[in-house]
């Protein structure tokens, strides 16, 4: 199947996704430069699974039916402010109040858990998962409006077959991105006859197609987002490194996971037919928000890559690859009972007085872990 390309300029999307946070940024300032002063470096920052559990819906409760879930980020979000493009993976579903609100096995949540991450500074959301469909059809249908309500863009899912058939190309400020978004599954949910178009699964010669026609459409750098894994495993199973084998081989330039609830390695590779001589893939982001709050699910990441690109001659590069680890807090604050994502390195920092000692050491511990793990492949990472 042809896709057509959906694309995008950055400058409207943190347009919209920004409107009222930060000044609108002007992105082609880098056409205006001279030939001794010709790059231009942006960001793309990812977290990984954005979970909403019962209890996160209880805490962010403000009366019947009224929710605020920003505080949930407040901590966090500065360390994104300047990046162009933030992606995060919406693991649930925004089916409306009137299915009633509900947490695993099927996902139902408050539309302003949406709004706090457009209040966070998301701009992006892969909703290709194996929770999407958890409210059928019409569930996955009103996510994705909510998203679109929000000023948020989103890619794994669709509302039409010419919806699934556009390729999101991103222009961030001169090199244009393309993002791609797969799952393994559904859980097992039922896609009725004439609903294929509503969420890519992982197929191999779908990614390839899609790969080839990002390049034709214009795409300096692919960007793969896969759904897959074992949960609660630490390290990539046989499946994850036979399917990055494939995107690798494919022509993807980064690759990055979701799934597992926990964080797996990361590392660079050799690219093959890309526009980047070196990519680089994380098998798991890990989760970044949910009530898994036990060790390793209660840590994940905020992965920020820089990309370079010289205007005068085309090449682009891969140029550092940053991390913050992250610790996700619940309890007694005096603003009553709270979710927080921390960074983890923080975990002596007296400013948290609401962190006991058993959190702190709970901290510390999500750090240590985190940095062992996003090291074991490879240590050209900055904390």
């Amino acid at each position: 199947m042809i896709k057509r390309k959906l694309f995008i300029s950055a400058a409207i999307v943190l347009s919209v996704a920004f409107a009222g946070i930060y000044p609108v940024i002007h992105y082609h300032k880098a056409e205006k430069k001279s030939i001794a002063d010709s790059t231009v470096t942006v960001a793309i920052t990812s977290v990984g699974d954005l979970m909403c559990h019962i209890p996160q819906i209880q805490y962010a409760t403000v009366k019947s039916d009224s929710f605020n879930f920003s505080p949930v980020f407040s901590f966090i979000k500065k360390y994104w402010q300047n990046s162009n493009l933030v992606i995060g993976n919406l693991e649930t579903v925004i089916a409306g109040a009137d299915k009633k609100y509900s947490g695993y096995p099927l996902f139902n949540s408050p539309s302003e858990f949406v709004k706090a991450l457009k209040y966070s500074g998301f701009n992006l959301l892969t909703t290709a998962n194996n929770h999407a469909l958890d409210r059928g059809i019409n569930g996955a249908f009103n996510t994705l409006e909510i998203i679109r309500q929000s000023g948020i863009n989103y890619e794994g899912t669709f509302n039409s077959p010419l919806d699934k058939d556009s390729i999101r190309i991103f222009d961030l400020q001169g090199i244009k991105v393309a993002v791609l978004a797969y799952t393994y599954g559904v859980n097992g949910n039922y896609i009725p006859k004439g609903y294929n178009f509503i969420i890519n699964l992982i197929d191999s010669l779908q990614i390839k197609n899609d790969i080839k026609t990002s390049r034709k459409e214009g795409a300096e750098i692919v960007l793969v987002y896969f759904h897959f894994g074992t949960q609660y495993k630490r390290q990539p199973d046989t499946y994850q490194k036979d399917i990055v084998k494939k995107a690798i081989q494919y022509g993807a330039d980064i690759i990055l996971g979701g799934h597992t609830h926990v964080l797996q390695p990361c590392e660079y590779y050799k690219t093959n037919n890309a526009k980047l001589d070196s990519g680089f893939v994380i098998y798991s982001l890990g989760n970044f928000i949910s009530n898994q709050m036990w060790r390793y699910s209660d840590a994940g990441v905020v992965l920020t890559i820089k990309l370079t690109k010289n205007i005068t001659t085309g090449s682009i590069s891969l140029t550092s690859v940053g991390v913050i680890p992250t610790y996700v807090f619940k309890g007694k604050t005096k603003e009553g009972n709270k979710f927080y994502i921390l960074p983890s390195s923080q975990y002596a920092d007296t400013s948290y007085k609401f962190l006991t000692p058993f959190n702190r050491d709970e901290m510390k511990q999500a750090f240590e872990d985190s940095r062992k793990i996003l090291t074991e492949y490879t240590s050209k990472i900055d904390f």
